[in-house]
C-alpha cells in the first residue's frame, strides 16, 4: 500500500480549497516512515479494529490499514470526512475495511463496532479531553498511541511529586498504564507546527473500581489540584466542611494530610473515595 507523501498533501488540500484551520489543530502527517512507526508503537494486530480520531487527509489511516482488519475514522470536518473514501479507495486494498464517521469525538459514544486499539493525532485544545473520553467509552480499547503537544504529553505520562503530573496524568491512570513513546519531528507536518509534539502510549488495565467510585474518586481529584501548591487537608476542606474535619477523613483513608495532592496515586486516592463510603460521606 502506498502512503500519502507532502507532495499529494499538498494536492489534495489544493484541491479540497483547504486551507489548515488553527482551532481544529489541522497539521496533516505527510511522512510514511512515521505514521507506520506508530502503527508499530500502537502495537496494531491484524485483527484489531483501529479507531483513529481526526484522520485528515488519511496519512495515518493509511497505514493503519496495512495492519488492522478494519479502520474506523471520526472526523469532525465534512470535507476531509467525504475525501478519505476517495483518497482510501486510490491507496488501499480494501477500501471495505474503512468506516468513516463525520462528528465531533466529544459526542461520540457509541460506534458501529467495539475498537480495540486507538490512535489519534490531537490538537492541543481538546487532547487531553478526547483521550480521557475514549477511554471512559471504550472500555475494549486494550493499547493505543495519540501524537500530541509536548507539554500535553508530558502531563498525561507525568508520575507523582513531578511539576507535570496533574488531573490529566491521575485520571489516564484510572483506565490505563500510560507513558510517553517518543518525540515527533515538526517536519513530519504540513503546515509545520509552532509547537513540539511527542507520542504517547497507553496500556488498558482494570480499572480500582465502578462507575460510581470513578465519579467520586474524580471529584476528589479536581479538588487537590484546583489550588496544588496547598496540603491536601486544606485543598479538601470544601468537600468535608472543614480542614479538621478533612484532616479526619485523611487519616481514616491512610494518608498523610499534609501532602499536596501531586504526591499522589491513582490508588490513594482512590482509598479517599473508599473511606467516604465506608463512614457514609
Amino acid at each position: 500500500m502506498s502512503l500519502l507523501g507532502a507532495a499529494e498533501i499538498r494536492e489534495l488540500a489544493e484541491a479540497l480549497d483547504l486551507k489548515p484551520s488553527k482551532s481544529l489543530g489541522q497539521n496533516f502527517v505527510h511522512d510514511g516512515n512515521t505514521c507506520r512507526k506508530i502503527v508499530r508503537t500502537a502495537g496494531v494486530r491484524e485483527d484489531d479494529i483501529a479507531l483513529e480520531i481526526g484522520p485528515g487527509l488519511g496519512s495515518l489511516t493509511l497505514a493503519m490499514m496495512e495492519q488492522a482488519a478494519h479502520v474506523v475514522v471520526v472526523e469532525i470536518d465534512k470535507r476531509l470526512a467525504d475525501q478519505l473514501p476517495i483518497t482510501v479507495a486510490k491507496h488501499a486494498d480494501d477500501p471495505s475495511k474503512l468506516t468513516v464517521i463525520n462528528r465531533d469525538a466529544l459526542q461520540i459514544d457509541s460506534l458501529p463496532v467495539d475498537p480495540t486499539v486507538l490512535i489519534a493525532n490531537l490538537p492541543y485544545n481538546v487532547s487531553v479531553p478526547v483521550f480521557l473520553h475514549m477511554l471512559e467509552i471504550f472500555p475494549t480499547l486494550r493499547t493505543g498511541v495519540v501524537m500530541v503537544q509536548a507539554e500535553v504529553a508530558d502531563r498525561l505520562a507525568a508520575k507523582p511529586s513531578t511539576k507535570e503530573y496533574g488531573v490529566p496524568s491521575v485520571k489516564a491512570a484510572w483506565w490505563a498504564d500510560v507513558s510517553g513513546a517518543g518525540v515527533v519531528s515538526r517536519q513530519i507536518f504540513w503546515p509545520v507546527p509552532n509547537v513540539e509534539s511527542k507520542l504517547v502510549a497507553f496500556t488498558r488495565r482494570q480499572t480500582p473500581g465502578d462507575e460510581a467510585l470513578r465519579k467520586r474518586v474524580f471529584a476528589i481529584i479536581d479538588l487537590a489540584f484546583a489550588q496544588r501548591r496547598k496540603m491536601l487537608r486544606s485543598a479538601l476542606s470544601s468537600r468535608y466542611g472543614g480542614s479538621a474535619a478533612a484532616e479526619s477523613v485523611l487519616s481514616g483513608a491512610g494518608i498523610d494530610a499534609t501532602l499536596r495532592g501531586e504526591a499522589l496515586e491513582i490508588g490513594a486516592f482512590c482509598a479517599i473515595a473508599a473511606y467516604e463510603i465506608a463512614i457514609g460521606s
